[in-house]
């Protein structure tokens, strides 16, 4: 098990969390619930919104950015995106910057939940700033929508092209007034043979609609759209790369100061989720196609980088170990590459341990002041796919010394659960304090987006163990002692 680096950044970070609280992180929860009559006030609209479609990877990314102006007469600090609630449930990811000073950290954000008989739901955007009457401010809002490309056909051949199709609303879904909008499509390469057109009327520019320029589609513009219209269109493309979802991963982290190693274990459940296969699989023709290559819908390979000084990486599944693997060490990034014992095709699924071992000094320092230490992990790693991967759900476990207390931690991850207890292991006495945190709906473009976890683990707490062990020979011989002093003989014995 091991972990890999963000070690320039770890000396700013100490000083700049040391005296910060870091419990920032809130569940991905609601906060309210509101009756199905409610309506967010009308007191900011659209100027002007852009959004932008992606579906180069194995799952819809949305970024927007757009105009809000206020057009009330009292400052304003909420904004409301809403969406449908069987859409919510997929949703992940969700993160509002100020589009003009995108490197400050994202607004706050949360979830406006309704009774049973309502079928929206918001995020609720808090302006850290209220925006002043008459003022405008621009939001670049990003989000990703998982398990919602559906292959068609649902079947294809062994060799054949997989194609999905995607639905979504060219009017771009909002709480409020849209003076003018856009959305751009962009499709992995120009092979798109069904898509809907809507009616030129609708376009303000009077042009068919959607308007194409090799892979990328745009739908609009469109003026004067009302707040909570909708216009849906589907598309369908050419998508030959396997819809890698990893229904659970589960990422242990485990800290020894006794051995100055970080321990690094994740445990995948993976499935393909493209276009099933239509028919039986044959493995000569799929070793004919090896040589020549050719793009295929099934899942082949996993590529996993890690950072420099990761060693004694390992590769298990059910049956036990994979010899097929390579792993090449490097300065900058060492390179794990791993191929399952099939190819994974759609529908097909495939279970899967990895693990390596790290230095600890990369990842790991001690405060200036008192016996406080602080250290900083990647929230998710994995392997690095050029189609994207999907986790319905991540559960992250960092397993501190025996002895540390005081346990916090700040991470841009949306949460929904977070919790503390205690993990037992070999020659332990009370247990080590385990921080679990989980979050679900993540995609593979929050890589490496950081975990930062202080401690207080006083030095009197590192001398547990060597004591354990210590008093446990020392028990052993004891005993051993007391054992072969013992008179087993029957009988009495007689005088010389």
């Amino acid at each position: 098990m091991r972990s890999i680096t963000f070690l320039a950044s770890c000396i700013a970070a100490v000083s700049s969390f040391a005296a910060a609280e870091l419990n920032i992180s809130q569940p991905l929860l609601s906060r309210q619930v509101l009756p199905s009559s409610f309506k967010p006030p009308q007191v900011f609209k659209n100027a002007n919104l852009v959004r932008t479609t992606m579906l180069e990877k194995g799952y819809a990314r949305d970024v927007i950015n757009v105009v809000i102006e206020n057009i009330d007469s009292k400052p304003q600090s909420e904004y409301y995106v809403p969406f449908e609630t069987s859409l919510l449930a997929k949703v992940g990811c969700f993160e509002v910057r100020d589009k003009k000073a995108l490197e400050k950290d994202p607004f706050r954000v949360e979830v406006v939940a309704f009774d049973e008989e309502s079928s929206t739901e918001f995020y609720k955007i808090h302006l850290p700033v209220p925006l002043e009457p008459n003022q405008q401010q621009v939001l670049r809002i990003s989000y990703s929508v998982l398990s919602s490309l559906i292959p068609v056909p649902a079947e294809i051949g062994q060799n054949e092209k997989q194609y999905l199709q995607y639905t979504f609303s060219a009017y771009v879904p909002s709480a409020y007034a849209t003076e003018k909008q856009k959305t751009n499509v962009k499709f992995p390469s120009g092979d798109v043979p069904d898509y809907t057109k809507l009616p030129t009327e609708l376009n303000s520019e009077n042009k068919p609609d959607p308007q194409k320029q090799g892979s990328t589609f745009s739908y609009g513009p469109y003026e004067n759209i009302p707040a909570g219209a909708e216009e849906f269109v589907s598309v369908r493309y050419e998508f030959t790369k396997p819809v890698t979802h990893v229904t659970q991963l589960e990422r242990d982290l485990e800290v020894s100061h006794w051995g100055g190693n970080l321990a690094t274990e994740e445990r995948y459940w993976l499935e393909n989720r493209g276009a099933h296969l239509k028919g039986q699989f044959s493995r000569v023709e799929w070793q004919k196609s090896a040589y020549m290559n050719p793009p295929t819908a099934a899942l082949k390979a996993l590529g996993f980088p890690l950072h420099s000084g990761a060693v004694d990486p390992y590769f298990t599944d059910d049956i036990g170990n994979v010899s097929t693997s390579r792993f090449r060490p490097g300065k900058k990034e060492s390179a794990l590459e791993l191929k399952p014992r099939y190819p994974i095709f759609g529908g097909w699924k495939y279970s899967f341990r990895v693990g390596w071992n790290a230095d600890l000094s990369t990842y790991l320092r001690k405060l200036s002041t008192g016996d406080s230490y602080i250290l900083r992990v990647p929230f998710l790693e994995g392997p690095r796919q050029p189609e994207g991967i999907e986790y319905a759900r991540v559960q992250l476990r960092v397993i501190l010394p025996e002895g540390a207390t005081n346990v916090r931690y700040s991470t841009s991850i949306p949460l929904i659960e977070s919790s503390t207890s205690m993990h037992r292991t070999f020659m332990d006495t009370l247990g080590r304090t385990s921080l679990t945190l989980t979050a679900i709906n993540v995609v593979d473009d929050f890589r490496d987006r950081g975990l930062i976890v202080t401690y207080d683990y006083p030095w009197t707490a590192s001398f547990r163990k060597p004591i354990v062990i210590t008093v446990g020979m020392l028990a052993i011989f004891a005993a051993t002692w007391l054992i072969g002093s013992i008179d087993t003989s029957i009988g009495k014995k007689k005088a010389a």
